[in-house]
């Protein structure tokens, strides 16, 4: 388990710099264009799983959340998620057979607006996959979840098909906030659902928050953020809002002038990180806490967690196989991701039932920086001595570049370095991102072509 957070304003001041998220290593930015199946078939051929975590990308939304940054499709018209799922189908079709002596252990819908289907084209999505894969019978299935957009007995009909986890788009209770972002919902809307959700037995329920979005101050965040705690989610997502008006045009509708400062985002976090850890929960890393009795939490204690483009999981054994436009897949040693555009899916899945645009194959220096960065991402600690016994290597000598990256860290408290083990401090692991990019072998180059999110 790791240490609670210890807050120093000075190296926040010092080391509240931008990076990547690390879903993967490589992040998806170091994607090329030109993969195909036969990529997708090389590397189920290289890979050792049997176990498969399937995620379904739906795109489409009723309205448009200003803040948004996802790959979406805002619609009014619910023939469109008809056409695809024609699509989906032929694309579930042509790679299903490819994966047939695997059996699914995950499934998560995303968006997009998942809820955006109506009950029967729910239906007919998980008819579809369920004929196509062999799922475990104890699958772990969720879906995100707009509070807004959820047709009438919906949840009921979600526990009907199986899924057993739902996690609840809240981002924040305050009025004034939600109409700046043109997400206008009602608390007691939300209280009701989470409460319905756990009436009906769902195994876990999730809540994401975002901080950094106009009009919120330290004092009415804490103020939702207690709200939030007194409906006792399992887990929960606290995310900095990232404000990049050219690189996503809905953003240009907020005004920045009712933004909270860089001082005010860091005290939200700062009080969330009290509030959250004095109710009980455990915080995970970056911005995710979990109810200590959680699995994410449990599998961190005994150090089998995992993170991967779903975020920290507890199914890092499972290659993952991403449907639908956009979705990226991990599977052996291999990236690959959908075609981005809608046209382009639909015109790729009608040709080929496929839709592989871009990917990476991993090589073996990728592979071992992926798994220092998983451990300290995921775990906060590395043994030195056992990662040269796995990987039959001298640390100190393979790592160079690295450990010089990680000295200044190491004299500003935020990690401890020995000959047997690297350690990020309660003061570090605030900066879990700056670490692990000291270990990134693509980033000088990234950075000249990306803008990432800040780290706190």
């Amino acid at each position: 388990m790791i240490n609670l957070p210890t807050w120093d304003d000075s190296l926040i001041k010092k080391y509240n710099v931008s990076g990547p998220r690390y879903t993967s290593y490589p992040t998806a930015l170091s994607l090329q264009s030109g993969y195909d199946v036969a990529a997708l078939r090389a590397a189920i051929q290289a890979s050792s799983s049997h176990s498969l975590s399937l995620y379904v990308h739906i795109p489409f939304c009723h309205q448009l959340c200003y803040y948004c940054g996802c790959n979406k499709i805002v619609t009014r018209h619910q023939h469109k998620a008809d056409t695809y799922l024609d699509n989906l189908e032929l694309e579930i079709k042509a790679q299903a057979p490819l994966f047939a002596h695997y059996q699914v252990e995950q499934l998560h819908l995303g968006g997009g607006t998942p809820t955006f289907l109506s009950p029967a084209q729910m239906s007919r999505l998980l008819s579809m996959l369920e004929q196509h894969f062999t799922f475990t019978p104890k699958a772990q299935r969720s879906i995100e979840i707009d509070p807004r957009s959820l047709a009438n007995n919906m949840l009921e009909h979600l526990k009907t098909l199986g899924f057993n986890r739902v996690s609840f788009g809240v981002q924040d209770f305050n009025d004034q906030v939600q109409e700046a972002v043109n997400r206008p919902q009602h608390m007691e809307d939300v209280i009701a659902l989470l409460t319905q959700a756990r009436e009906l037995g769902f195994k876990s329920i999730n809540a994401d928050m975002i901080y950094g979005l106009p009009h919120q101050t330290p004092e009415s965040f804490a103020q939702s953020i207690e709200k939030l705690i007194a409906l006792s989610p399992d887990r929960v997502s606290v995310f900095n809002y990232a404000h990049l008006p050219d690189k996503f045009a809905a953003q240009r509708k907020l005004k920045e002038a009712d933004m909270p400062t860089p001082e005010q985002k860091l005290t939200m976090f700062k009080n969330t990180l009290a509030q959250m850890t004095a109710a009980g929960y455990q915080f995970i890393g970056m911005d995710h806490f979990a109810k200590k009795q959680d699995e994410l939490a449990i599998a961190q204690q005994h150090g089998k967690l995992h993170r991967n483009f779903q975020g920290y999981t507890t199914h890092g054994e499972c290659d993952l196989l991403g449907l639908g436009v956009s979705s990226i897949s991990q599977i052996g040693n291999a990236i690959l991701q959908n075609e981005k555009e809608l046209k382009a899916y639909y015109d790729a899945v009608n040709q080929q039932g496929f839709a592989i645009h871009k990917g990476m194959k991993l090589n073996d220096e990728d592979k071992l920086r992926a798994a220092v960065i998983k451990q300290l991402i995921c775990h906060f600690e590395l043994d030195i001595s056992q990662f040269e016994a796995i990987h039959n290597l001298d640390f100190n000598s393979h790592f160079a570049d690295a450990l010089r990256a990680l000295a200044p860290l190491a004299e500003d408290g935020l990690v401890e370095i020995t000959p047997k083990k690297i350690t990020v401090t309660s003061k570090g692991n605030l900066f879990i991102r700056i670490i692990c990019m000291c270990f990134d072998a693509y980033l000088q180059q990234q950075l000249k072509t990306a803008r990432f999110s800040r780290v706190i």
